[in-house]
């Protein structure tokens, strides 16, 4: 089954319905973004996420101590990594990474193979900020490459209306939506039930 990360959640609502509509994933941002959120914020957010819901820390180029702070307070069960960090960077972190990578060319897929993480996300170039530009990449770049065993969670411009077709273009463990569920920059609840139920019926391979 195709799972599903929303990221870039900031109040309880959006939380509850993406856990009614069977999200796998919750992701807050703790990077520059516009869906910035605090420590204490992300504690206070936390307690509205179920056991069986996974919550992910998002940061771009953070220290070890501070990432490994905030994911002890929060509670994050995986630290998603955004920014320049090496394969030496992720290995040291206590907790398990999915590691970003910005797909441009099929040069920048290559990289993949010297980091081992738990997932690999692949987005589409960043705009002001690291991720979330709201666009896609060409897909046909990871249907040639070879991942082998590496979980791969398709980022980037995904929305209602597309993530059907990618899931069966790419095939991935999981997709990946923030801007994709909004409305003038704000979660939508609607936007967030419609996307997962658009997921969950594009996912005809059954694998994870």
């Amino acid at each position: 089954m195709v799972q599903v990360k929303i990221c870039g959640l900031r109040n309880k609502e959006a939380i509850q319905a993406a856990v009614d509509a069977d999200v796998d994933f919750i992701g807050f941002v703790f990077a520059k973004s516009k869906r910035r959120v605090t420590m204490e914020e992300a504690v206070d957010l936390a307690q509205y996420v179920p056991d069986h819901v996974k919550k992910v820390g998002v940061f771009v180029n953070e220290s070890i101590e501070t990432i490994e702070e905030i994911a002890e307070e929060v509670g994050l069960d995986y630290v998603q990594l955004h920014g320049d960090e090496t394969p030496a960077f992720c290995e040291q972190l206590a907790f398990p990474v999915i590691k970003a990578f910005e797909v441009k060319s099929a040069e920048d897929l290559d990289r993949v193979a010297s980091y081992d993480c738990a997932y690999y996300l692949l987005d589409s170039p960043g705009g002001k900020y690291r991720g979330g530009s709201g666009e896609t990449f060409d897909w046909s770049l990871v249907q040639k490459h070879n991942f082998l065993t590496k979980k791969i969670l398709l980022a980037g411009g995904l929305k209602v209306d597309n993530v059907e077709e990618a899931i069966k273009e790419v095939a991935p463990a999981g997709v990946d939506v923030s801007s994709g569920v909004e409305t003038d920059g704000v979660k939508d609840l609607e936007k967030i039930r419609a996307f997962l139920d658009a997921a969950k019926k594009g996912d005809t391979n059954g694998k994870i």
